[in-house]
């Protein structure tokens, strides 16, 4: 596993990458499911001329989407936690900045525990935004 596994997103990759997070979903007994597969590799592919998106592995094992105009990691999936691949992925947008905020999900122990490996602190607490349901905490970075 190398830095060079990591690369942009493109287009194409957004089904694969909206499958991880529907599998994500699926696995996780807390997170309703919303949006299908479809509307999800949608929602990507809209995103993608405003957001850095960075995918890993061939086939793409995780994904990470950032949001540069706000300093905010949109979204960070993998099919196997654990693996490094989420570690790869977060090396590379913090890269060059001092500074990056996310949100995660209270009841993700195991993002949490992550990001706090990673360096983020918590610094508050949210209500989820509609049409989401799931109470959310706001980490940072900073270098």
């Amino acid at each position: 596993m190398t830095e060079a596994d990591v690369r942009r997103a493109v287009a194409s990759d957004a089904p694969a990458m909206a499958q991880i997070v529907c599998d994500w979903e699926g696995a996780t007994d807390w997170m309703p499911t919303i949006y299908s597969v479809e509307e999800i590799a949608g929602f990507i592919r809209d995103a993608l001329p405003t957001r850095e998106m960075w995918v890993f592995g061939a086939p793409i094992e995780g994904y990470l989407s950032y949001v540069p105009e706000i300093n905010r990691v949109g979204g960070l999936y993998c099919k196997t936690p654990g693996s490094g691949v989420g570690r790869r992925l977060m090396d590379k947008v913090k890269a060059g900045r001092d500074f990056v905020w996310l949100r995660t999900h209270e009841p993700n122990l195991r993002a949490q525990k992550f990001y706090k490996r990673e360096g983020f602190v918590e610094v508050s607490r949210h209500d989820a935004e509609p049409p989401n349901t799931v109470r959310e905490i706001r980490m940072e970075w900073r270098r």
